[in-house]
């Protein structure tokens, strides 16, 4: 029996909430929190409505995550085995010290960045290690799928499939179409931060930078078909390449099609995609927060959403003497994911791991002290699981994707 609290009530909050009802051997009591509470009330009717989950044990709450008295006051007061935080990046730090003050385990699907640099790394949460050993705590870092499926395949194949590993390359294929014009398929702010930066890739035991989405291959991916991959830095490679050292090349592909690149480029060209305040009629105002409000709302997208993702790890490297190659992935559905809990399947493949991530964590099979990335734990029970809760995966032996 484990009670959770879960902060973030967007797109992957509304997965993570209901895989989390659905769960109910392991998760018996759970408390969805945001900064607007009306957002956790509609998801938790929803829930309630369903016949899978109407006997889930699950309130809301109202919490500022920016403010670490205000947290820490309502893990006290609900009593969490575990803070599950699928909010925004900015927000891990406040919502790791005030897991540290009250003395909870922690998980989030995405790297902490400041608001006013869009800067991607693990160096400020690994920062935290000796403070989460020393009070015998555990927080999990990027469980959501890229990162975290994509880190478990990594470790599942190192573990099972080679005796060495030479390149890594991470592929992330969004072939829906959700009928919009222009529209991100998780928060805006934080999607159009990174696609626009520019790209980095590891060769050799360095990082090579590229100009934004410069480096771009066609790439054949299963149930999916041929579609031009870009390449971009992606935060995984940050901790892949520091716990699996003997990686010579590293690189993250992700498939935009060519109207979204055409309505990003104007949206760069003219200034939109600023993160820093400009003066309007006297006010301070952020373009790229401005254009956040204008964009539609990832979580409204899921309705008529058609198409599947298909995100995967490929591996080239050598068993028994020989060189080898392992291609590992996972296809969802877009429509299917709307069936099941009323969400687009980017959502759903972040959202979904978050809750076996949890699972594991609170039943003990994943444990330790201190600040941990998904690839230093055992990958069989999390490979299993997602077998089990809607992400099925497969594999493809000696099948060169990405060259």
């Amino acid at each position: 029996m484990a009670r959770v609290l879960i902060i973030g009530a967007g797109g992957v909050g509304n997965v993570v909430a209901k895989k989390c009802a659905q769960n109910h051997a392991v998760f018996t009591d759970i408390l969805l929190a945001s900064r607007t509470k009306s957002k956790c009330d509609a998801i938790v009717a929803e829930i309630r409505a369903s016949a899978r989950t109407a006997s889930a044990k699950i309130a809301t709450a109202q919490v500022d995550a920016d403010n670490v008295p205000e947290l820490a006051a309502l893990i006290r007061s609900f009593k969490p085995d575990l803070v599950l935080n699928v909010a925004l990046p900015y927000q891990d730090l406040t919502i790791m010290d005030a897991c540290l003050e009250t003395g909870v385990n922690y998980l989030d699907t995405a790297n902490y960045e400041p608001r006013d640099v869009a800067k991607f790394e693990y160096s400020w949460q690994w920062a935290y290690q000796k403070r989460f050993e020393e009070k015998g705590l555990m927080a999990l870092l990027g469980c959501g799928f890229d990162p975290g499926v994509t880190n478990v395949f990594t470790a599942w194949m190192h573990k099972h499939r080679f005796d060495s590993v030479n390149t890594l390359d991470i592929v992330d294929c969004n072939a829906g179409d959700h009928g919009k014009a222009f529209a991100t398929n998780f928060n805006p702010e934080i999607n159009i931060r990174e696609i626009t930066q520019k790209g980095r890739y590891w060769k050799d035991g360095q990082w090579i930078e590229t100009q934004p989405l410069e480096i771009h291959v066609p790439v054949d991916y299963p149930s999916v078909g041929p579609r031009e991959s870009y390449l971009l830095y992606h935060e995984e490679l940050e901790s892949l390449v520091k716990h699996f050292p003997k990686i010579s090349q590293a690189r993250f592909w992700m498939t935009f099609g060519q109207e979204y690149i055409k309505h990003l480029t104007v949206l760069q060209n003219v200034g939109m995609t600023r993160i820093d305040p400009v003066d309007f009629q006297g006010h301070k105002v952020i373009p790229l927060e401005f254009l956040k409000a204008l964009l539609p709302e990832p979580s409204s997208l899921g309705a008529g959403y058609t198409g599947k993702t298909c995100i995967g790890v490929q591996l080239r490297g050598s068993k028994a003497g020989m060189p080898t190659t392992h291609f590992v992935y996972n296809v969802c559905d877009h429509a299917e994911c709307w069936q099941e809990v009323q969400a687009q399947a980017v959502s759903y493949t972040t959202g979904v791991p978050a809750m076996i991530g949890a699972a594991l964590m609170l039943t003990g099979v994943w444990k330790g002290a201190g600040v941990f990335n998904v690839e230093q734990l055992d990958p069989d029970p999390f490979m299993t699981a997602l077998n089990q809760w809607g992400l099925p995966w497969q594999e493809l032996a000696n099948v060169q994707l990405v060259h």
